[in-house]
């Protein structure tokens, strides 16, 4: 598929979830992994504020980019925290410098494998829900054009995920930001068990669930349910996963 194609492809998903009960988690992922197609970097994740004012991981393109993000919220260090704290797009084109920046989370990040990093702030109007997380492998990992899609990416999920509420009623808001969660709280559950189960890692299981809920047509949420209720076992996951490979060649 042609660049420009997936671009308004995407532009069409994001506004797709504007429907009633969409699965919020899905959307996200759905998000992080078309920041990864399209902007040239090498994973992305989603971070959102809690019904407490905290920052919390919502989505990530891999297990390596959870853990990066799940250091830079419990060190309170790092681009995302610095741009949801002035609400402006943060960029480091080579983290060998940003020691100085980030005492923790630079030397982290590259440990892991990042050599460049980004933050762009989901925002509507004066209401700032989180900021969408960019880390390439590569120093200058994000054009000035790529930034200015992702931004463009992130207002429209930011919309997406804020429809049919009013702003100004904090309650209203952080009530649906704490319900997307509990939502991820589950699917790690969800992971977890399969990972266990079906002796595959925690990447794998969560492709499995994804791709089972896909298959079958369901929202990711209520299969994540049916699994950690064991209304849904992990053989039936796995073969829904192999039927799905084997019909893909």
């Amino acid at each position: 598929m042609a660049r420009e194609e997936l671009i308004g492809r995407t532009f069409v998903e994001l506004a797709d979830t504007l429907v009633e009960d969409y699965d919020v988690i899905e959307f996200l992922h759905l998000l992080a992994e078309r920041c990864v197609q399209l902007l040239g970097v090498s994973e992305a994740g989603v971070l959102l504020f809690d019904a407490h004012g905290r920052l919390r991981p919502l989505a990530s393109s891999s297990e390596r980019m959870q853990l990066i993000e799940l250091f830079e919220v419990q060190t309170q260090d790092g681009p995302c925290l610095d741009c949801c704290r002035d609400g402006r797009p943060v960029r480091e084109d080579d983290l060998q410098g940003a020691a100085g920046r980030w005492p923790q989370f630079a030397p982290a990040a590259l440990d892991a494998g990042f050599r460049s990093t980004y933050a762009v702030p989901m925002r509507l109007r004066d209401e700032r829900i989180g900021a969408l997380n960019l880390f390439a492998d590569r120093v200058n990992g994000l054009t000035e054009a790529d930034q200015a899609l992702g931004q463009a990416m992130a207002d429209v999920a930011t919309i997406g995920l804020l429809h049919e509420r009013v702003l100004d009623e904090q309650a209203v808001v952080s009530g649906q930001l704490q319900t997307a969660l509990n939502s991820r709280i589950a699917v790690e559950q969800a992971k977890g068990l399969i990972a266990e189960l079906a002796d595959v890692d925690m990447g794998e299981a969560f492709e499995l669930l994804r791709s089972f809920a896909l298959n079958h047509n369901r929202r990711l949420r209520d299969v994540v349910a049916d699994v950690i209720n064991r209304d849904l076992s992990a053989a039936q996951i796995r073969v829904t996963r192999r039927t799905s490979s084997a019909s893909e060649v």
